[in-house]
């Protein structure tokens, strides 16, 4: 499993930096600036460089995991399930159910999520089969001019951009006590300037190969189909924060399938 981890961490430095030649890697993280003055810095460095992509699928945005090289059990499949904890509360259930059956995570939370449940926030922070991720400080899509995804204004500048993943990340670490590694905007929307920011902030750009619940929109039958024909190697999008969705249920309904198959969860460290 180690030597996974090492796979995967090797694989997003080399798409990115092939994916933006430009960028010449996290230079401004663990830098003890202000989060204006890095703003400030970045908004500099890519001083008229006006974005050419937007949306939710392009080079430098991770969808899947990179290939295990697991030439024991070729036909196995691999899957990364990741839970957007945006606003609200926490389906409790959803985290019972993957203790129960040891399966790791990857919490992406906004903080306004973090202030309002502090208490499960920790807890997740304390249990080594979680992992919390950034997910925004007010959940905006990932944008330097402004452009909206699903009615949701995005960021407006660089330094705008920086405030809402930089603060984020600062407060993930007040929790975690350690800087997170990964980033999904609000809407998981990017521009390519955007992503080439957050590389910049030391941070790796999350999208997802299968969105399993459709933005906590599906009843339980759908979202337990979608899981049992994720593809290997998915990166899945859920929601933590939707008790009254059908995600606690079509999960629980497809975990014990999945893990008949075989197949093997991981989380995105």
């Amino acid at each position: 499993m180690t030597r996974f981890f090492r796979l995967l961490a090797s694989g997003i430095a080399a798409f990115v930096l092939a994916a933006f030649p430009f960028v010449t890697g996290p230079a401004i993280a663990g830098e003890e600036l202000s989060v204006a003055d890095t703003g400030r810095e970045l908004a500099e460095k890519y001083r008229g460089r006006a974005p050419v992509q937007w949306g939710e699928h392009f080079p430098g945005i991770i969808d899947s995991l990179p290939p295990s090289g697991d030439a024991q059990n070729p036909a196995s499949r691999t899957l990364a399930l990741t839970f957007d904890a945006c606003e609200g509360g926490t389906d409790t259930r959803i985290i019972a159910l993957l203790r129960e059956h040891k399966i790791p995570a990857t919490i992406f939370a906004t903080n306004i999520w973090l202030r309002r449940n502090q208490t499960v926030a920790h807890d997740l922070a304390a249990d080594p089969l979680f992992t919390l991720a950034c997910h925004g400080k007010r959940h905006k899509p990932a944008s330097v001019n402004g452009r909206t995804a699903y009615g949701i204004a995005g960021t407006k500048s660089i330094p705008a951009l920086v405030e809402e993943v930089e603060d984020n990340a600062r407060a993930i670490a007040a929790v975690t006590g350690k800087r997170p590694r990964w980033y999904r905007s609000g809407t998981a929307h990017y521009d390519d300037v955007a992503v080439a920011v957050i590389f910049d902030l030391g941070l790796a750009v999350a999208g997802y190969a299968l969105s399993a619940d459709q933005g906590a929109s599906l009843p339980a039958r759908e979202v337990a189909r979608n899981l049992l024909r994720a593809p290997d190697r998915a990166i899945v999008l859920m929601h933590l924060n939707h008790p009254e969705s059908g995600t606690y249920q079509g999960l629980a309904t497809a975990l014990p399938t999945l893990l008949e198959k075989g197949v093997r969860f991981v989380g995105l460290e």
